[in-house]
């Protein structure tokens, strides 16, 4: 059901949608095309709303044509994200939830053990896992961020291999260090960027967005932010602020024809990655509740988490610095129970609203021997949204 609130809201946002345009915006994002979302966001409307949270990029883009492993075409990258930002390598509380396995996420065994993040976050594209986390721990190393002689990075994965030369590897480790050396808070660029360069999400062009929300004093005014690598979803499962965009939009639709061995027919061919950030004083298993309920916000865009898809999610809290001091007792805060549920309600309107974003933002894409993956097309989602808006007002007079 459409909400009266999200009217209100759309009929706001649509009018300033001439406004931001005729500025020349560089990035479009979904609130630029009155997509009316619930909450209320932070001053970028991203994971870096969260503070000390920074988020780096790197986007490897070369070639067209037919396929030739090792050379390309290439449309991959890396993306990471650093809880306490370059210069504060001090661990947060973290918990994470799978809910399909159809992926990787490198070290949440550790995670879910200590209840700890000791790493930033990476994500890239499947076959390059491996190439990432041992990055990953080299920069570690040269910054002198370990505490212990060992290191259990937090790496994820979605596959560009519709796109891109996956099997040619070439996310590289200079590639991860240009993303660490990027990282900053502040906007961040969403779409065909970073670990998300490649993807596709609900049959269009997708990648990486983000979101937030700032909760209201009388809940703690704690913010929430998010950030998606999107590559999930068939296209008429897509739904955007309760509109069946996708089954309004058919055609030209990626894995059509069902090329891929092993995929199912009517079901997910891809993965998502999403990664919470908060500042409320939460508990690991606190986290692990708050990871959850990002499946409600993937749920609201139209998703079931087919058996081929990873949908893989991670809660880190900045709160509590020190409560890895050693020898302790360390003393730390946390959100009493009774108060956490605006915390997931806050989780599932930015996982929601990332994963728009990160389809708002793409571009469409032709990669390894033609395939392209076009973007999902403004104009037809304005006027959807206006058409529902429209039934909506009707039905209420």
């Amino acid at each position: 059901m459409f909400s009266c609130q999200r009217i209100l809201v759309f009929t706001f946002f649509f009018a300033a949608l001439t406004a931001g345009a005729a500025q020349g915006q560089t990035q479009t994002r979904a609130r630029d095309l009155g997509v009316p979302f619930d909450g209320t966001p932070g001053p970028f409307d991203a994971i870096t709303d969260v503070k000390g949270v920074e988020v780096g990029q790197t986007t490897l883009i070369s070639g067209d044509g037919p396929l030739k492993v090792g050379v390309g075409p290439v449309r991959t990258g890396v993306t990471v994200i650093l809880p306490r930002g370059k210069t504060d390598s001090e661990q947060v509380y973290a918990g994470w939830f799978s809910q399909n396995g159809n992926g990787e996420m490198t070290g949440t065994t550790w995670v879910e053990e200590s209840g700890f993040l000791e790493s930033p976050i990476a994500i890239t594209n499947t076959h390059s896992v491996g190439v990432v986390r041992d990055a990953v721990i080299a920069w570690s190393v040269q910054k002198k961020r370990l505490k212990q002689p060992w290191s259990l990075p937090v790496v994820a994965e979605t596959w560009d291999g519709w796109l891109n030369d996956i099997d040619g590897f070439h996310v590289k480790p200079e590639h991860v260090f240009q993303a660490f050396e990027s990282a900053q808070s502040g906007p961040v660029q969403e779409g065909a960027v970073g670990g998300g360069t490649g993807m596709i999400c609900y049959g269009f062009k997708g990648g990486t967005g983000t979101a937030s929300r700032v909760l209201k004093k009388e809940d703690g005014g704690y913010t929430v932010g998010v950030l998606v690598q999107c590559n999930c979803g068939r296209r008429p499962q897509l739904t955007i602020a309760g509109v069946p965009v996708g089954k309004e939009i058919p055609g030209n639709e990626p894995y059509g024809n069902n090329q891929l061995p092993g995929s199912e027919t009517r079901g997910d061919v891809g993965s998502i990655i999403i990664v919470v950030a908060t500042d409320a004083p939460l508990l690991p298993h606190q986290l692990k509740r708050v990871a959850r309920r990002a499946t409600m916000g993937l749920a609201r865009t139209g998703s079931v988490s087919g058996n081929s898809s990873g949908d893989i999610f991670i809660a880190f809290s900045t709160a509590n610095p020190g409560a890895d001091n050693e020898p302790g007792p360390n003393r730390v805060e946390t959100v009493s129970n009774e108060r956490i549920t605006p915390l997931f309600t806050a989780t599932v309107e930015a996982t929601e609203e990332a994963i728009v974003n990160a389809m708002v933002g793409a571009k469409t894409m032709t990669g390894i021997d033609g395939h392209t993956a076009e973007d999902l097309p403004h104009d037809q989602l304005i006027m959807l949204i206006r058409s529902t808006v429209a039934k909506q007002n009707r039905t209420n007079e």
